[in-house]
């Protein structure tokens, strides 16, 4: 595993977003784990979790891509947080562009934040998880509104690992059903073999009985 992965997950677990115990996801599945990007609340997060992404960006799709799309409400400052360490780190200007949940009659009028979305331009897309890609599905029709763009892919922060729709994972619905290459900065598999029994801090993050609990979750709602 990269370094850089092994430094997210532990970065996650500082900042309190990935957590293990009781907890509904909002498809009403009960799981053992949860990943809350809400928690990301300062600027030196911010700023970490940006160059994490870029990273993870970089590595799959490439840094040859125009705008950078985050879905409101949480993909606007991911998208924000991202382009800036691109910027940064790889000297590359992309431009970031968010949707409004309403569209805006006056002063900077339309449905999007940002840039503008011209015929031609390289998008990626920037989530936090998806776990049954409705998200994806609000924001294709968005995009496609804006003219003739070529879609590189979806990157997010964790690919849970588990059924989408049907039996494939989320992420695999996505590529099958829009042709778009996904990628996540991390998997939860890789979470597990960075944590379990292993300490962190001086604390076992995942012990024997949370490992049991993701083992039993998996078996009945794991992806293919």
């Amino acid at each position: 595993m990269e370094q850089y992965k092994r430094e997210f997950i532990e970065f996650m677990v500082d900042c309190q977003v990935l957590k293990f115990g009781d907890f509904v996801t909002k498809s009403g599945r009960k799981t053992p784990f949860f990943v809350n990007t809400g928690f990301y609340r300062t600027g030196t997060q911010l700023r970490r979790l940006g160059e994490y992404y870029a990273k993870a960006i970089s590595d799959k799709f490439g840094l040859d891509f125009d705008v950078l799309f985050g879905p409101a409400y949480k993909g606007i400052p991911l998208s924000v947080a991202t382009t800036m360490a691109i910027s940064e780190f790889y000297d590359r200007d992309i431009r970031y562009c968010s949707n409004r949940k309403e569209i805006k009659d006056h002063g900077d009028k339309g449905i999007l934040l940002g840039s503008p979305i011209q015929d031609g331009d390289r998008v990626v897309i920037i989530e936090d998880v998806t776990t049954a890609g409705t998200s994806i599905q609000e924001t294709m029709p968005i995009l496609k509104a804006q003219g003739k763009i070529d879609l590189l892919g979806l990157v997010v922060s964790v690919d849970r690992m588990e059924r989408g729709q049907g039996t494939k994972s989320a992420l695999a619905e996505i590529t099958e059903k829009y042709g778009i290459e996904t990628t996540a900065i991390v998997t939860m598999e890789e979470v597990v073999e960075h944590l379990y029994n292993k300490p962190y801090r001086g604390k076992i993050i995942i012990n024997d009985e949370i490992k049991a609990a993701m083992d039993a979750y998996y078996r009945q709602y794991g992806a293919e």
